[in-house]
């Protein structure tokens, strides 16, 4: 049974698991045999982590990315594990709508687990996909919301899919600009563009959570907390410094509040697998538990998340 999303009589999720747990902890002892999911961005940092603990759990899993090679190590080493499901990887560019379409033009059969995962930040200059959307915006979100969208049979054939959806907690400052999403007119913010990206991610899984209970599909969001990937290539010197991760002599070392990239992807395969979160749709997740507080009200919006799921569906459509 699904909660309908910030009711306000539901309860909020917990778990038994703390903000250190591991993807391993999480998934301990959970049998995916039979089920298959895709991960995007699964060939490196929080998405390889994740691909792992679902793949070693008995799921077979697609590693979507736009570097087929780069999941080669991982595809090797996931091989080697004993009741592992089978693992590939399958180009897919999140900021070209050619290519997502021709990635969900392709898939056969279920789709139980859609972890969107992918992602760019805080790119210093404003860039652009090809058809002109700013790259962040398209990446994060528009992308994803027409992946998910050209999946939405392979979930609703599975029965009971779950949508697991990366956010941050960057979003907190940055409601979407349904006048300037793109920073045509406004003066461009690499961290403003980053958390509008991820406002809209939350908003995909709340407005998701709505649309497809009735199919079966739930549909989440989580932060994953301070994480140190390939997800920072693009932020300069001064500000991993800010960041407290740098020191004068460029060495760059995470604090005692980050957490490794296995505990960086626990919450995402909680939602994705555990059976604690079955029936759970429509939250926001940090460290393993649902925090209404870590939420900002422009993402918990109702409204707002019917005009984006218009915008980027007419967006998708014009693609």
């Amino acid at each position: 049974m699904t909660h309908p999303p910030h009711s306000p009589d539901t309860v909020p999720f917990s778990s038994p698991f703390s903000a250190r747990a591991t993807a391993a902890e999480v998934i301990e002892g959970v049998d995916l045999g039979g089920r298959r999911a895709v991960v995007t961005g699964g060939a490196s940092g929080l998405g390889a982590e994740t691909v792992r603990a679902l793949a070693t759990a008995g799921a077979e899993v697609t590693i979507a990315t736009r570097r087929p090679a780069s999941a080669e190590p991982l595809i090797r080493e996931l091989a080697t594990v004993p009741g592992a499901g089978r693992v590939l990887a399958e180009p897919l560019d999140l900021a070209e709508p050619a290519s997502v379409d021709t990635f969900t033009r392709a898939w056969r059969g279920p789709l139980h687990i859609l972890v969107a995962n992918a992602g760019i930040m805080a790119l210093p200059r404003r860039t652009l996909a090809p058809n002109g959307w700013e790259s962040q915006l398209a990446t994060n979100h528009l992308g994803h919301f027409a992946l998910a969208l050209g999946l939405h049979g392979a979930l609703r054939e599975a029965g009971a899919a779950r949508l697991v959806v990366v956010s941050s907690g960057a979003h907190l400052d940055a409601p979407f600009d349904f006048d300037d999403p793109h920073f045509e007119r406004r003066p461009y913010d690499p961290w403003a563009a980053y958390g509008q990206s991820k406002t809209a991610d939350i908003l995909l899984a709340m407005g998701a959570a709505r649309r497809w209970a009735a199919d079966g599909i739930t549909a989440n969001a989580l932060n994953p907390g301070y994480v140190l990937t390939g997800l920072q290539r693009h932020v300069d010197d001064a500000t991993m410094r800010a960041f407290g991760v740098m020191d004068a002599s460029g060495n760059v070392t995470p604090p005692p509040h980050y957490k490794t990239p296995e505990q960086g992807a626990a919450t995402s395969v909680l939602l994705a697998a555990s059976p604690l979160a079955h029936g759970i749709t429509g939250r926001y997740l940090e460290d393993n538990q649902e925090n209404g507080a870590a939420l900002a009200p422009h993402a918990a919006d109702p409204e707002a998340a019917d005009r984006l799921w218009a915008y980027a569906r007419a967006a998708a459509r014009g693609a």
